[in-house]
């Protein structure tokens, strides 16, 4: 990435909910992967269904991550809320529940940016913010052995190691990683 590079992020918004859904284009998420109860199904889900539940987590104020943009150019998105917030966390990994405890469920650079440092420094940032919102732990979980990028919409375990996150739960296909402030 050249040093003229400057990238930010936004907390999303009410004001900035067009933006997330510029960032996942007619993809068939919308970044709601952790928010239904189980997997059972969720191959079957429509763009459709998982755009009307994100709208339903928009209209319930719910707007749980970051607008990435690298020179004012939206760049990518960050899913980073209260983990005790997804039941299916809970249920797939056994986590404890923890008032103080955040999650990132997805860290995502769109095509034309990737491999320019643009994930590593965003993370630094929504890190930052989530510490002074009262975060004493953030869990990760990446992908191991994605073949690629678009498989890793969680981010890669290597981004997370460079901020500290340590393993916690070790599995050959996804780790828990955790980072305590």
């Amino acid at each position: 990435m050249s040093a003229a590079a400057n990238i930010t992020i936004k907390r999303l918004s009410s004001a900035n909910e067009d933006e997330f859904f510029r960032v996942h284009g007619g993809g068939p998420c919308h970044c709601v992967a952790w928010w239904v109860p189980t997997w059972e199904g969720w191959s079957e889900r429509s763009a459709a269904d998982n755009a009307r539940l994100r709208r339903g987590l928009f209209d319930a104020n719910v707007h749980d991550g970051y607008l990435i943009y690298r020179d004012g150019v939206l760049a990518g998105w960050c899913q980073a809320w209260k983990r005790d917030a997804f039941a299916k966390l809970a249920a797939q990994f056994g986590a404890a529940s923890d008032d103080d405890a955040w999650m990132i469920g997805c860290l995502v650079v769109l095509p034309a940016f990737r491999r320019q440092g643009v994930a590593t420094e965003a993370l630094e940032m929504v890190l930052d913010d989530l510490r002074l919102r009262g975060a004493r732990t953030v869990d990760a979980y990446p992908k191991r052995g994605a073949a690629d990028a678009d498989e890793l919409w969680n981010g890669p375990e290597s981004t997370y190691a460079r901020f500290g996150f340590t393993v916690v739960r070790d599995d050959a296909k996804r780790p828990v990683l955790r980072l305590s402030f």
